[in-house]
């Protein structure tokens, strides 16, 4: 019997999420929320959200950002309005898989007390480092933007050095930047001075920054505060890719006239097509390696 797959709303990198899973043996995909779709997808059911044989599903796709606190999905490519209820959700196999981009407590609550297995993609590793190569190049792309001078040669400070704190440095000084990447812990310090850049811890960076042309913030914490947006020269630009609300305070970089931009999920805007790829890869892998153990 085929696998019963519902995928419910989604952004521009979930067209190409189902283009990677709709020729997938043993498999029915049922699309909920992309009627305004003109292209549409040959050999795919396309359902209102009412339609759907809750019981029957298997897997459910959604979107990145989940759900918010009530259950409400985020719909683009529709004007349906979808709510998912913990009733929805009581509905579902006790194996159901339930694949999330990101979780809340709301999700967390729902999916366990209806025995299905929450699955938050971008908590693993794997996507995390792939999703932060196109971060890094649209980091980049943001910085030439907003600039009037080169990559190169410019100072840039990276705050944080996690998987996409890494793989920005790592873009940034393959252009010629002078970077320097701000971390607390001793390891990282060290990988950061192995790799020839300039380490600074992260108590004392705005101590460091008074060249900066660039701060690029990766911790999702208020960690570019007064003290060290007030140590930046007046043409220097922050770039926060800290989910939302960010780890600045806009508020005074404002004040001081220094522009500060908050992005949004780069690897969604982008280079959706990769990262639609990415996210249909690994779902593939809890779809048959992972239930075939």
């Amino acid at each position: 019997m085929d696998q019963l797959i519902a995928i419910i709303g989604g952004d521009a990198r979930y067209l190409e999420l189902i283009r990677q899973l709709q020729n997938l043996e043993n498999t029915t995909i049922i699309l909920v929320g992309y009627d305004k779709i003109e292209q549409g997808f040959t050999g795919l059911k396309q359902l209102e959200f009412d339609e759907l044989e809750v019981e029957k599903l298997d897997a459910v796709i959604l979107p990145i950002t989940g759900t918010n606190k009530v259950g409400n999905v985020e719909v683009i490519f529709s004007d349906q309005k979808i709510r998912l209820t913990k009733q929805w959700f009581n509905q579902l196999k006790k194996t159901a898989l339930v694949f999330t981009g990101i979780d809340n407590d709301y999700l967390v609550a729902v999916t366990s007390e209806a025995e299905a297995s929450l699955i938050s993609l971008l908590d693993r590793d794997d996507i995390a480092i792939y999703n932060s190569i196109p971060t890094a190049e649209g980091t980049l792309m943001m910085a030439m933007e907003n600039t009037d001078y080169t990559i190169h040669s410019s100072r840039v400070c990276v705050v944080g050095f996690g998987r996409v704190g890494n793989t920005v440095a790592n873009k940034f000084s393959a252009l010629g930047a002078k970077v320097s990447v701000s971390a607390n812990s001793i390891r990282d310090l060290a990988r950061i001075t192995e790799m020839g850049l300039t380490a600074i811890p992260l108590q004392s960076i705005h101590k460091h920054i008074a060249d900066c042309d660039i701060l690029i913030n990766t911790i999702p914490a208020k960690v570019i505060g007064k003290q060290t947006i007030q140590e930046l020269p007046a043409h220097s630009m922050i770039i926060d890719l800290a989910s939302k609300p960010g780890g600045t305070d806009f508020d005074y970089a404002k004040q001081r006239g220094i522009k500060a931009i908050l992005s949004k999920s780069l690897p969604g805007s982008v280079a959706p097509k990769t990262a639609g790829k990415i996210l249909a890869d690994v779902i593939k892998q809890y779809l048959f390696v992972t239930r075939d153990e």
